[in-house]
């Protein structure tokens, strides 16, 4: 049997472990940084205001020049109405080309027929506030605005990952 002197011991230490824990969790909660990008239309908008009413939102961070990209994108675009319907997801794509290559963003969206937001991060302000190394990039972001899952590159198969994810965080 423990003694009364030691179990007054023992609890400020448990009771401190369990905050340093709750504390780093607590902290360790990654969210979308807060950066200046452009609509099509030339609108600035701040990637720290992202919402969507407590749903989910999937941010894809991609180039013109990504093959990978552009196939990611194209998988999820024949996907996304029915996505939407069922999880109320919002999709949004940050397109990381320079002033090289940004005017091949909007052709490429028209050609292609994306229903979602696509901004341009032409100062890569973005990418470096989220320390992206490579693209396609992709977050999946639950309904508080926290990011609960994220991955660099694509495979295909890839968007079926990121549904299964999505119906759990949808619910």
């Amino acid at each position: 049997m423990i003694s009364k002197k030691i179990k007054l011991l023992i609890l400020p230490i448990i009771v401190g472990i369990v905050l340093v824990i709750s504390v780093s969790f607590i902290q360790s909660e990654k969210k979308i940084a807060s950066a200046n990008v452009k609509s099509l239309d030339g609108k600035i908008f701040n990637t720290g205001t992202i919402s969507n009413k407590r749903k989910p939102i999937i941010i894809c961070v991609w180039e013109t020049n990504c093959k990978p990209c552009i196939h990611q994108l194209d998988n999820i675009s024949e996907v996304y109405e029915q996505w939407q319907k069922e999880t109320g997801v919002k999709l949004i794509a940050i397109s990381i080309d320079d002033s090289r290559t940004i005017a091949n963003v909007s052709k490429t969206v028209k050609s292609k027929g994306w229903e979602y937001a696509v901004y341009t991060d032409v100062n890569q302000d973005f990418k470096r506030a989220m320390s992206i190394d490579f693209c396609p990039y992709t977050y999946l972001v639950d309904g508080n605005g926290s990011i609960i899952w994220e991955k660099g590159s694509y495979s295909e198969g890839d968007e079926d990952k990121l549904y299964e994810l999505l119906k759990k965080t949808a619910n």
